[in-house]
C-alpha cells in the first residue's frame, strides 16, 4: 500500500471524482480536491507524483493550476493530465503550452486514462534509472521543465564546487539552494528517486568518471579530488553504481578512443 504512487485528482463534480478514484485505487493512492486552490494546498503537504485535473472549475481552473505547478520548481517535475469537455484545438494547444503532459477529452475511456498514467510514470522511472547507472549523463537529463533544468544545473554546480568536502550533506546543500531541508529533500526524492545523500554520492562518482575519461588523472588522484576517504571506498562505490571498476572503466574509455 505504501509503495503505491500518490495521485491528486481535481474536479468540482463529486460523481466524476468518485468514478475516477474508484477506478484508480487498485494501483494508486488517490487524494482529491474540488478546485485548483484546494489542490495547491494538498501539493504543499503531500508527495504527489501525478495530477489529474478537470479544466473547468470554480475558484481556480485546471489551466491556472497547471501553469502554477509547472512554473514553480518545487512542483514542476509533477506530470499533469488535463481532462476537459472542451475539445477545440485551441484549448488543447493552451493546455499543452502551459506544460500539461497529456490532454484527454471527456467522455474518456478509463482504460485510456490508466494507460496515460502508467506511461508518464514509467517514462520518468526509466530516465531516473538511466541517469543513475550511466557514468557521463548529466543531472539535468532528469529535467522535464525549464524550472527543473535550472534547479538541477544550480545543484550540480554547487555539488561540484564542494566535491572535495567529505562532510557535504543535505543541510549544507539546502542552505546553499536557499531552501528548507524538508522542501529540498522532497524535491530531490521526487525528481530523482534518490535521497540527497545518494545524489551527492552519485554526483561525486559522475565527476570521477568525467575526470577519468580525460586520461589526465590516476585513479587515486581522482578519488581524492572527488572527496572519497580511501581508494578502496572509491572503487567499491564506483563498481556498485556503474557495474565496472575504475581501472576497467579507464581501459574501456582508452580502447574506445583508439578505435
Amino acid at each position: 500500500m505504501e509503495n503505491k504512487p500518490l495521485i491528486l485528482l481535481v474536479d468540482d463534480n463529486e460523481e466524476i471524482l468518485s468514478f475516477i478514484a474508484d477506478d484508480l485505487e487498485d494501483k494508486y493512492k488517490v487524494i482529491t480536491a474540488r478546485d485548483g486552490q484546494a489542490a495547491m494546498l494538498l501539493l504543499q503537504e503531500q508527495p504527489v507524483q501525478l495530477v489529474i485535473s478537470d479544466v473547468m472549475m470554480p475558484v481556480m481552473d485546471g489551466f491556472e493550476l497547471c501553469r502554477i505547478i509547472k512554473s514553480d520548481f518545487v512542483s514542476s517535475h509533477i506530470p499533469v493530465i488535463l481532462l476537459t469537455a472542451r475539445n477545440t484545438m485551441q484549448s488543447k494547444i493552451e493546455g499543452l503550452e502551459l506544460g500539461a503532459d497529456a490532454y484527454i477529452e471527456k467522455p474518456f475511456s478509463p482504460e485510456f486514462l490508466q494507460a496515460q498514467i502508467a506511461s508518464l510514470l514509467s517514462n520518468r522511472h526509466k530516465i531516473k534509472s538511466y541517469y543513475a547507472s550511466t557514468p557521463l549523463v548529466h543531472l539535468r537529463s532528469m529535467a522535464y521543465t525549464s524550472a527543473d533544468e535550472q534547479f538541477l544545473e544550480k545543484l550540480n554546480d554547487l555539488i561540484n564546487q564542494h566535491l572535495n568536502n567529505i562532510d557535504l550533506d543535505v543541510e549544507q546543500l539546502a542552505d546553499f539552494m536557499n531552501m528548507s531541508r524538508p522542501t529540498f529533500y522532497r524535491k530531490i526524492k521526487a525528481i530523482s528517486d534518490l535521497t540527497p545523500h545518494e545524489l551527492i554520492n552519485i554526483a561525486r562518482l559522475k565527476k570521477a568518471a568525467s575526470l577519468l575519461s580525460t586520461g589526465s588523472y590516476k585513479v587515486n588522484e581522482v578519488a581524492e579530488l572527488c572527496g572519497f576517504a580511501s581508494l578502496t571506498n572509491f572503487g567499491k562505490n564506483f563498481q556498485k553504481q556503474f557495474g565496472i571498476l575504475p581501472s576497467r572503466y579507464v581501459a574501456q574509455i582508452q580502447a574506445e578512443k583508439e578505435r
